[in-house]
């Protein structure tokens, strides 16, 4: 029954150890429906130690594709298909908003990534996906 649900599966990354079990739940259920995953990484601002720079996000797009890179390794390793996406703004708008637009059947987030804001259950970005996207969505710690 789930099989026939699920045909795509969206993974939000951001190199925290939980959103690597995330992609692990996402590769998990990838090959039980036979489907590949899409993974998202959004980058939210740009630190001020990389203003001075020409062109400031460029450490951060190297660091978001060495992130999506290990997580393409991970997925072929298990024989799944990946693809990525990385864009700017605030993560838990981007996340939804792209799940929505692209009719995705499920999100995968972690519960709580590399934010140095630390709330009591989930983090603010994977509390905001979970109560504002209309599709379903697995939080995974």
């Amino acid at each position: 029954m789930i099989k026939s649900k699920i045909k795509k599966i969206l993974v939000a990354l951001d190199g925290s150890k939980n959103s690597y079990r995330g992609l692990d739940m996402g590769i998990y259920l990838a090959r039980q429906c036979n489907t590949k995953i899409v993974g998202i990484y959004v980058i939210s601002k740009i630190p001020d130690t990389f203003l001075g720079l020409k062109y400031p996000e460029k450490p951060l797009l190297i660091a978001a594709d060495d992130i999506m890179e290990n997580a393409k390794i991970r997925c072929a390793q298990n024989g799944i298909l990946f693809e990525k996406k990385i864009d700017f703004g605030d993560p838990g708008l981007k996340i939804t908003k792209f799940a929505k637009s692209l009719n995705f059947d499920i999100v995968i987030i972690g519960a709580r990534g590399m934010s140095n804001i630390k709330e009591i259950f989930l983090g603010s970005v994977s509390n905001y996906v979970l109560h504002k996207c209309t599709i379903p969505v697995i939080v995974v710690k």
